[in-house]
């Protein structure tokens, strides 16, 4: 047995809209209508190559969560951007810090509405 890659990274919400604007307005993801009704407020985005982010409007478990100051530091997931310097002034005109890896590497890390962390990493998409 192989792990071959990421299906879905699955986020708990408060609101849904405010969600929304962020994952599709600001950084351009694509709803995928096509998935189920699971009983519950949730969208699926497409991220491309069959990998996609579920958003879950649940109670988060998390809630009053101490989370640590540097977002790779904390749980999050990693997203391939083929320009960093571009979404850094996306999320700057937004009013949304962020922070560039501490590496050095062409990464940087912001939270999304809810606190998830995220990790944006700039390389060549083949």
């Amino acid at each position: 047995m192989t792990i071959r890659g990421i299906l879905h990274a699955s986020f708990l919400v408060s609101d849904l809209s405010i969600s929304q604007a962020f994952y599709c307005g600001l950084l351009g993801l694509e709803i995928d209508a096509s998935r189920p009704d699971l009983g519950f407020p949730g969208l699926w985005l497409d991220l491309g190559s069959g990998q996609q982010i579920h958003l879950m409007a649940l109670s988060d478990s998390d809630k009053g969560r101490v989370h640590p100051e540097h977002c790779g530091r904390d749980r999050h997931v990693a997203f391939v951007v083929d320009d960093i310097s571009e979404l850094g002034k996306k999320l700057e005109a937004a009013g949304i810090a962020h922070a560039s890896s501490r590496s050095g590497r062409r990464a940087l890390f912001c939270r999304d509405p809810d606190g998830n962390a995220l990790e944006f990493v700039e390389r060549a998409i083949r």
